[in-house]
């Protein structure tokens, strides 16, 4: 078994654990591990435009806002936006935040028959801090892999 294979199978472990629909659920390691390795995945970065140019963004990564700035409402063409840039064949790793948005687009793509869904944990800039910084303790930025601003 190749080393992806075993990434994703544990991240398949994960969803099963706890109930998740869609296929899998990634480490921002693991994920990265998985870009590196399978030229058929696909990260789908679902934060803000206003978060990929504050905070930055993970280079090649497809940009699909699941919500937009200000107030986070809702984008109600996510699906067809998804659908339209994203062949169903593709494994998909999907990043937001923290993880939470990230979940929902997993969940949604699973029931737009996309097989190969991942949620990325931890997101881009993970968890807060006691002094609600983010980046210190776990995320995409944390783990040091590559993003821009």
């Amino acid at each position: 078994m190749s080393q992806v294979q075993g990434i994703l199978q544990s991240a398949q472990k994960r969803n099963l654990d706890n109930g998740f629909s869609y296929l899998g659920s990634l480490t921002p390691s693991e994920a990265y591990a998985v870009l590196q390795a399978d030229p058929k995945a696909l990260l789908v970065d679902v934060r803000t435009k206003a978060e990929l140019e504050l905070v930055g963004r993970v280079p090649s990564a497809l940009n699909i806002e699941w919500a937009f700035y200000p107030g986070m409402v809702k984008n109600e063409q996510f699906a067809e936006q998804l659908v339209a840039n994203v062949d169903k064949d593709l494994t998909v790793l999907f990043l937001c935040r923290t993880g939470g948005r990230s979940h929902n687009a997993a969940v949604l793509a699973e029931q737009l028959g996309y097989n190969q869904a991942y949620n990325i944990l931890e997101g881009f800039e993970g968890e807060a801090n006691a002094s609600k910084q983010r980046t210190t303790i776990n995320g995409w930025k944390h783990a040091n892999l590559p993003w821009n601003n």
